[in-house]
Order: structure tokens, then C-alpha cells, then sequence
């Protein structure tokens, strides 16, 4: 169980996690590391001001690293927040899935088997 210290510490990402523009940086990055200028050029409908400000939240949240390249600023994703959020929210439900997913799948092959028993049935007796 994660401590309310350790939940503390993953607030920021889930708040930069809630915004779509934002999300949507991230999966830019997820392809490859990109200048600012890059990800203010994907953004046209927002103000290179306001893309500044959402890497700014994401770099708080250690979603994006950002270095200096020269002249240029080179953001990167940085993924250990996000195995965090899977590792503390998803991966326990994952068994719980594991086991649903199995048991819809054998219900499946029992309802398949019936028919196939029906009408290998019906065949026979029109013979």
C-alpha cells in the first residue's frame, strides 16, 4: 500500500496526467525527444507561451527532462512517473483482468461447444 508521503509525491503527475494538451506532448515525446520549437509548431491552435507553460508542468510532475542543446531546448520523456502510476494503480488490478478475461473466454468455448454438439446432433438423425 502506497503511503499517503509516497501518494503526495505522484499528485503532480496525475494533475499534468489530466490535461489532453498535455497528454498529447507526451505522446509526441514517446516517439522521440523534440525541440520546444518542435512542440509549439504541433500545437498551432496554442500560444508558444502556453505550450511553455504546460512542458513547465510537465517537467514539475518529472514527466519531461529538458536540456540544452546549443540554442535550443530538447525536451525527453522521462517514464519512471508513469511505471510508478502502473505499478501503484494498474498492475494490482491486473491478475483481477488476468482471471475475468479467462473466465469470459471459457464460457465462450463451453457456448461454442454446445452448438457444435446441437448440431452435429440434428445431423445425425436427418441421416
Amino acid at each position: 500500500m502506497a503511503t499517503p508521503l509516497a501518494q503526495d509525491k505522484m499528485d503532480p503527475v496525475w494533475k499534468a496526467l489530466s490535461d489532453p494538451t498535455r497528454r498529447a506532448i507526451l505522446d509526441l515525446l514517446r516517439d522521440h525527444a523534440r525541440t520546444t520549437t518542435e512542440l509549439v509548431e504541433a500545437f498551432p491552435h496554442i500560444t508558444r507561451f502556453g505550450v511553455m507553460k504546460h512542458l513547465e508542468v510537465l517537467r514539475e510532475a518529472h514527466l519531461v527532462q529538458t536540456r540544452a542543446a546549443g540554442r535550443q531546448r530538447v525536451n525527453s520523456l522521462n517514464v519512471v512517473p508513469i511505471r510508478q502510476i502502473y505499478e501503484r494503480w494498474v498492475s494490482p488490478f491486473h491478475e483481477l483482468w488476468s482471471s475475468e478475461l479467462l473466465r469470459i473466454k471459457e464460457l465462450a468455448e463451453e457456448e461454442e461447444s454446445g452448438r457444435k454438439d446441437r448440431k452435429e446432433g440434428g445431423r445425425r438423425r436427418s441421416k
